[in-house]
């Protein structure tokens, strides 16, 4: 007997029909889905290049460490000492220049306040500081050549007040701020508006004692405190006050 081939009864041959191409079998589409692997075919693979995010990363940090860098040297790095240039020569005697001028101190009674050539006009006068050994504290005083070649002293500070009082030589400012008129200069008080007449007496700390500065205008108590002032030599001494 001839051996025969099995007949699968559930896929059973297709019949070979004359001038048909037998039908290939259907290829499962996994099979077609599925990524085939390159032919090795001797020559090196190129790889993809990295992502933009990573490059821009890797730029940072870089940039990062140079500057961290950079601030170290020059932190560590000595200081050259600044040279002095001729512009900042130049420029200091023109700041010592433009310093204020600080006035000079004022001499302090008793003892020597003023030279005879200060006072050798009339009515020429200086401020002095005078030590009150009464009050016990340092009050501005002043000295007077007066038209007849004496010296007057007087405390500046009005008797029993603390009003600084003035010497005014200018009579349209007595005539203006005080409404006085007067041929020659006089003291006056700016809080009250009395007004002292140094060529004239006036009552002192007694009764029986008559000193400069008798009161022509206003409400003032008394004459100014008197301080005795004496020339010695070229020098004009305050000695010692009411």
């Amino acid at each position: 007997m001839t051996d025969e081939k099995k007949i699968d009864p559930f896929k059973p041959q297709q019949p070979n029909i004359p001038g048909v191409l037998p039908r290939e079998p259907k290829v499962k589409a996994e099979a077609l889905d599925a990524p085939q692997a390159p032919e090795n075919s001797g020559e090196p693979q190129l790889k993809e290049p990295p992502p933009v995010k990573t490059l821009i990363a890797v730029a940072v940090a870089v940039a990062l460490v140079t500057f961290a860098g950079l601030v170290y040297w020059h932190k560590s790095s000595p200081t050259k000492p600044a040279q002095a240039s001729a512009d900042s020569t130049e420029a200091a005697p023109a700041a010592t220049a433009l310093a204020p001028k600080i006035a000079p101190s004022l001499p302090v009674g008793p003892g020597t306040i003023a030279t005879t050539a200060e006072l050798a006009k009339p009515w020429a006068a200086k401020r002095f500081i005078y030590r009150s050994l009464l009050s016990g504290r340092d009050e501005p005083a002043m000295v007077v050549r007066l038209p007849r070649g004496e010296y007057w002293g007087f405390s500046l500070i009005e008797p029993f007040g603390s009003c600084e009082l003035e010497f005014i030589t200018d009579l349209n400012k007595l005539k203006t701020d005080y409404g006085y008129r007067a041929d020659h200069p006089m003291v006056g008080d700016p809080c009250n508006h009395t007004v002292y007449d140094l060529l004239r007496y006036g009552g002192g700390a007694s009764n029986d004692t008559l000193v400069r500065g008798v009161i022509v205008q206003g409400n003032g108590i008394r004459p100014p405190m008197a301080i005795e002032i004496r020339a010695d030599g070229k020098d004009v001494v305050a000695v010692r006050e009411e």
